[in-house]
């Protein structure tokens, strides 16, 4: 009887906002889009340009080490980001995912790179959801304080900096990460089209990066309408300034004619 072949692992890990693949470049390589290279010790590992790096086959000590040698060339390093592990195997004729585990027509460097463009992608969305959950819980109350009718909202340095990071977010998913796009391995590589489109179901990038810029638009919008109201507060206060001022002036005018 034969039996299953033990389960390989994959593994993802977000280190930054972005990584400079051009040294790796420089050095012996197995692909250059997106760039993959033999990690010392044994293990492939794929380096993506949006700030994350996939490793297949590679133990721990090994991924410490590559990842180590791979911070200077990581703008906005994130501490402790997120990362995801998948097992799989390589079965003739399979391709998909099963109780948890990935079953792969083959090992290929195109079918790993297109598995790490997809892991890749799934990393970033777990960043950028837990970053806009945060960002829901500071704006809610500011809401709240909108719905409620109170009129003393004054945090608009604060609700400047919630419409910014909420537009660096958007621009992090669909300019670097591309999230929701095919990767350039399946136009040089159609065949593996059917194995990425498998995999974005299952990781859900589609339905996560939508649900994700409803998040996005909702935050801006709220932000955008407090700091209207901040704004026009200080408008109004400036008005009632110069009336006061008028009035000052009216009234020491009418005292100068009377009394003198």
């Amino acid at each position: 009887m034969s039996q299953n072949p033990s389960p390989r692992l994959a593994h993802a890990v977000l280190l930054g906002h972005r990584i400079n693949v051009r040294p790796l470049l420089q050095t012996p390589h197995l692909s250059g889009a997106p760039v993959a290279v033999e990690v010392s010790g044994g293990g492939l590992a794929v380096v993506l340009r949006f700030g994350v790096v996939v490793f297949f086959d590679v133990s721990p000590i090994g991924q410490t080490q590559f990842i180590d040698a791979l911070r200077p060339y990581v703008s906005e390093p994130i501490d402790q980001g997120e990362f995801e592990t998948l097992e799989f195997t390589v079965e003739s004729g399979s391709e998909l995912l099963h109780e948890g585990v990935l079953l792969l027509d083959n090992d290929e460097l195109p079918t790993l790179q297109v598995v790490a463009d997809v892991l890749a992608k799934s990393v970033v969305l777990d960043h950028h959801e837990h970053l806009v959950a945060a960002t829901f819980d500071r704006v809610e109350p500011l809401a709240e304080q909108l719905s409620s009718g109170s009129h003393r909202i004054r945090q608009s340095r604060s609700l400047v900096a919630h419409i910014g990071e909420m537009l660096r977010v958007q621009h992090r998913m669909v300019g670097r990460a591309e999230i929701g796009e095919k990767p350039d391995i399946i136009w040089e590589h159609p065949d593996r089209e059917r194995l990425f489109v498998r995999l974005e179901q299952e990781f859900e990038i589609r339905e996560r990066r939508s649900a994700l810029d409803r998040k996005l638009n909702l935050i801006s919008t709220t932000a955008e309408t407090l700091l209207d109201l901040v704004q026009a507060q200080r408008t109004l206060r400036v008005e009632w300034y110069i009336v006061i001022l008028i009035v000052v002036e009216i009234g020491l005018t009418l005292y100068e004619l009377f009394l003198h």
